[in-house]
């Protein structure tokens, strides 16, 4: 047999060839159509393997092959934080935290994804949930309400989060959901044609606008589509982003079904200030920024008593829960008692 070195600036000059294996080393530094118009046919003819290695660098590629190791059957997924695994001195890791920056270290010494998005504004909490096995299968407790938190875009994305409280502050967040181009009649039925039992729906201060046609506002409007609606003070974006960064530690994602606003959480960064260099007072308006603003509505809407700058005093207080008996407490890995699992 022959083991063969190949670069891959110039992936068209493998054309031709058989494989019985490949490695693809840093793969997500390679052209995105590498492994699917080229290295992939060359293995069909002896059934041949592959194996992806390399650090992150964004969620290109090798993150979306990640993904898929980690969910589809026929795949082997490893992964070897230096935290963990122990090989490298524990001064030389001393030495290279003391160098370089907190998001430098994480993604090249800890596999950290979310990190390796530059400026990420929850780079530290999404690691964290990730260490403590928050990001994970969570159950919705048919005991308590199901409430909706809302960003809405006019000629943008709608995106919406649902989650529920529990007893002793932990909050469970179940689903996650965003479309474009729809009226909010879709997303209402969405809602109301979930599985989940109804409690309320908060909606952004910007709700209150009133339509130049009709003379209503979009909350009447939407509580006119059978929604039970609420509106969240206004808040500057970073003080927003305060209310998210305290309720973050507090919070159970459910992977699955929420995967794609945690997406959005993972690549919400700021912007660089091309002439300072230094971050911008806002973070990027692109796609990811809809679920970021909707994760917004929901810590703005749950932590409400405990911002010490509201400009409006909101119409409910989420904090009161007359209408029902909590009966759990913490998170749903040992059937709510603050338990961890792990990832892959």
């Amino acid at each position: 047999g022959q083991v063969r070195i190949y670069g891959a600036d110039n992936p068209d000059a493998l054309r031709g060839i058989y494989l019985d294996g490949v490695v693809l080393d840093e793969y997500g530094l390679m052209m995105g159509t590498v492994w699917g118009e080229v290295i992939r046919p060359l293995l069909t003819d002896r059934q041949g393997w592959a194996l992806f290695i390399g650090t992150p660098n964004g969620q290109n590629q090798f993150y979306e092959r990640v993904k898929q190791a980690q969910s589809e059957a026929g795949w082997f997924f490893a992964e070897y934080q230096a935290s963990r695994t122990n090989i490298l001195p524990a001064d030389e890791l001393t030495d290279a935290r003391a160098s370089m920056t907190a998001d430098e270290y994480a993604q090249e010494f800890e596999c950290s994804f979310e990190a390796s998005v530059k400026g990420a504004v929850y780079a530290r909490e999404i690691q964290q949930a990730r260490e403590e096995g928050r990001l994970t299968h969570v159950p919705y407790d048919p005991a308590l309400p199901v409430d909706t938190f809302w960003d809405l875009g006019i000629r943008d994305t709608t995106a919406l989060w649902v989650g529920q409280r529990m007893y002793g502050g932990a909050v469970h967040v179940i689903d996650y959901y965003e479309n474009h181009g729809l009226g909010l009649d879709h997303y209402a039925s969405f809602v109301k044609g979930t599985p989940y039992g109804r409690g309320d729906d908060w909606f952004p201060h910007d709700i209150n606008q009133r339509e130049l046609t009709s003379g209503k506002s979009r909350i009447e409007f939407v509580r006119g589509l059978g929604l039970n609606a609420h509106v969240t003070p206004r808040l500057d974006v970073d003080e927003g982003v305060h209310a998210a960064r305290m309720l973050f530690p507090k919070c159970w994602f459910d992977k699955q079904r929420a995967e794609k606003g945690l997406e959005a959480l993972v690549n919400y960064h700021w912007r660089i200030n091309a002439v300072t260099k230094y971050w911008a007072e806002e973070p990027v308006h692109d796609w990811a920024s809809h679920g970021a603003d909707a994760f917004r509505t929901l810590a703005v809407a749950y932590q409400q008593p405990r911002l010490k700058r509201q400009r409006e005093k909101p119409d409910y207080d989420p904090m009161d829960w007359p209408r029902f008996r909590p009966r759990r407490l913490g998170g749903p890995a040992d059937g709510g008692l603050g338990g961890r699992g792990g990832y892959s």
